[in-house]
């Protein structure tokens, strides 16, 4: 029987790199952080600044209750832009897929380092998780630049009344979310590349 382990070691890296990827992308999709609003009017947001992520928008302010004042945007809201509904379903497919990719990736490194009798499905393996990563990358890339040109472009939010949130900023930028999901992203394509190296 050939012994293979040698032959993987890159892809090891590549495992590695990718289920950090899959933590990052997780941490990305939960985290508030994708825009940050600098807003004039101080008499409820406090602070002067309101994060505005693909699940909810939140502030600090000493005039409401409660550290901090966070609503729910919805898939169905409709003054919610396109791109977050977006982002909410391409970030759980993303999350999804790299987890298949993570299985397929450990499944394939089993198959290389240890005694597996059937060995003929191995490439298959290493494409499979080679594509996923690759895939999971593209599902994180699409809103993440999305949301990069919205906030460049100082797109606006039409919030009902109750969000206490200006319709619209005085200055917006990218917030710590969208650095931390094109770090993933980039682990994902290394990832991927990696894997169909092998």
């Amino acid at each position: 029987m050939i012994y293979l382990a040698h032959t993987a070691h890159w892809q090891f890296v590549g495992l590695i790199a990718g289920v950090l990827a899959w933590i990052l992308t997780m941490t990305t999709a939960g985290n508030n952080e994708w825009r940050l609003w600098h807003v004039a009017d101080l008499s409820v947001i406090t602070s002067g600044e309101a994060w505005v992520g693909i699940w909810r928008a939140c502030f600090y302010s000493h005039v409401l209750p409660g550290a901090e004042n966070c609503r729910s945007l919805r898939i169905s809201d409709p003054f919610v832009p396109v791109e977050i509904p977006a982002a909410q379903v391409l970030m759980v497919v993303a999350v999804i897929s790299g987890l298949v990719g993570n299985i397929c990736a450990a499944v394939a490194m089993r198959m290389a380092y240890f005694s597996v009798e059937d060995r003929r499905n191995i490439r298959m393996v290493f494409v499979t998780a080679a594509v996923l990563y690759l895939l999971t990358a593209m599902f994180l890339l699409v809103p993440l630049v999305w949301n990069v040109t919205s906030v460049l472009n100082n797109r606006t939010i039409a919030f009902p009344l109750e969000f206490h949130l200006p319709a619209a900023p005085v200055s917006q930028r990218v917030g710590s979310a969208i650095g931390m999901g094109l770090f993933a992203s980039i682990l994902m394509l290394i990832s991927g590349v990696l894997f169909l190296c092998y």
